[in-house]
């Protein structure tokens, strides 16, 4: 089966040249649901109510997998293109000028001769379909016990530290409870971020340039945000969550995954139909991962629901190495030796051996949170900041590639990286 059958193609243009379009189009194999004015896809994703034509349109368009649409501002806008990362719909603009090319490197879309023909039309399906991810990069997940031990900041200042030598590293927040990466950096949730990932992964469409078209930059990493609403859990399922993370590997050379506590199965238990479940999201994290970052709060509490939770991580996480961070480790709470009282129980009770201490640091905490940046930006001298950097260094850190290959990547990579208007790049 060639990749025009399996496009549906919604085409958007004005004049006689979209019924002779949408049958070049046909005859190229694609299927093409519907022909509209040029501003009718933009009008319908401002106010979907506005008209049965309208919703009818917007149906269409969240089962279509690519849309052709004339580039000038009233047919091409940020509500159009929001709506399509929404339903992981590809754009192509069709256009007659340097205006209308401009508007489209504005969006970021791809951008098409109005004379083009059919086949050049589809290429951006035919690319999806044609680039195999590559399982080369790591997947590090990041858990944590309930309660608040730290593991979206852990799984931040993991990411910044590992982008430090040039490797390009993302970070995905996958939490389906409570997400918190975009609220701790300071980054705009509103666009697609992951959830956009795992719709396209399902609908075999996404790739390493798509990927970093709905990444937002946070200095050196690439940040895919989580959902918005804890209420869109269901879109973070198990098979979603999986097959984007296996494109990740092809994308980063690591990818840091944020993710929920919870690792019960119970609505398995009760149900037997195959539904969404709230916790897939931080089961296929953990089976996907290379690398199991344990995050421990340093005090009675956290370390005994650290302990019960520790054989249902080990069951969820397979073969993956377990990494123990004890965070926030300080003698207020434990007494004398709170390192070494720690470290007794966790390996009595767990039989962990892999343990590393970061110590409670208010001041470099509560600067990150003032200033909504990782600690690694603004107190990078700091012990938390040293302490997981001795982690990264001593567990995580590869023998390849060199640093030197590795600065020279993100260099060329930084070098030629288009620039998209919007975004709030940070410098570390």
């Amino acid at each position: 089966m060639s990749v025009g059958d399996l496009a549906k193609v919604v085409v958007a243009i004005d004049g006689p040249r979209a019924r002779g379009l949408a049958d070049e189009l046909r005859d190229a194999g694609a299927d093409v649901r519907i022909v509209v004015g040029a501003d009718a896809p933009a009008g319908a994703a401002v106010d979907a109510m506005s008209g049965p034509e309208a919703a009818e349109l917007l149906g269409e368009l969240a089962r279509a997998d690519l849309l052709i649409v004339t580039a000038r501002r009233s047919a091409l806008t940020a509500q159009l293109v929001s709506a399509c990362d929404r339903f992981a719909v590809r754009i192509v603009a069709l256009c007659d000028g340097p205006a209308d090319r401009r508007v489209a490197e504005v969006f970021g879309v791809a951008a098409r001769a109005s004379t083009c023909a059919a086949a050049e039309l589809l290429s951006p399906i035919a690319a999806a379909a044609a680039a195999e991810p590559r399982s080369t990069g790591r997947v590090i997940a990041v858990w944590g016990a309930a309660g608040a031990p730290g593991r979206t900041t852990t799984a931040i200042e993991l990411a910044c530290e590992l982008a430090r030598d040039g490797r390009r590293v993302a970070l995905v927040d996958a939490d389906s409870h409570a997400p918190s990466v975009s609220l701790a950096t300071g980054l705009a949730d509103e666009g697609p971020g992951f959830a956009a990932a795992c719709r396209q992964a399902e609908r075999g469409t996404l790739t390493a340039s798509e990927l970093t078209r709905i990444a937002v930059p946070l200095g050196a990493v690439d940040v895919l945000t989580g959902i918005n609403r804890p209420s869109r859990w269901p879109e973070l399922s198990l098979d979603r969550v999986g097959a984007a993370l296996g494109h990740c590997r092809s994308w980063a050379d690591d990818t840091v995954v944020d993710m929920a506590a919870p690792l019960e199965r119970d609505e398995e238990i009760v149900s037997d139909l195959d539904g969404p479940r709230r916790n897939a999201a931080t089961l296929a994290a953990l089976a996907a991962a290379d690398v199991v970052v344990a995050v421990v709060a340093a005090d009675p509490v956290g370390v005994s629901r650290f302990v019960r939770a520790y054989a249902d991580l080990r069951a969820a996480a397979g073969a993956a190495s377990v990494h123990v961070v004890v965070n926030k480790l300080r003698s207020s709470t434990l007494g004398m030796d709170a390192r070494g009282q720690v470290r007794r129980t966790i390996e009595r009770y767990t039989g962990a051996k892999d343990l590393w201490f970061v110590p409670w640091d208010q001041r470099a905490a509560d600067a990150a949170t003032l200033s909504a940046q990782p600690i690694a930006l603004v107190a990078g001298r700091s012990p938390l900041a040293g302490a997981v950097r001795r982690f990264v260094g001593e567990a995580l850190e590869p023998p390849v590639p060199l640093r030197e290959e590795r600065r020279a990547r993100r260099a060329q990579r930084i070098a030629t990286a288009p620039h998209t208007p919007g975004r709030r790049a940070r410098t570390a």
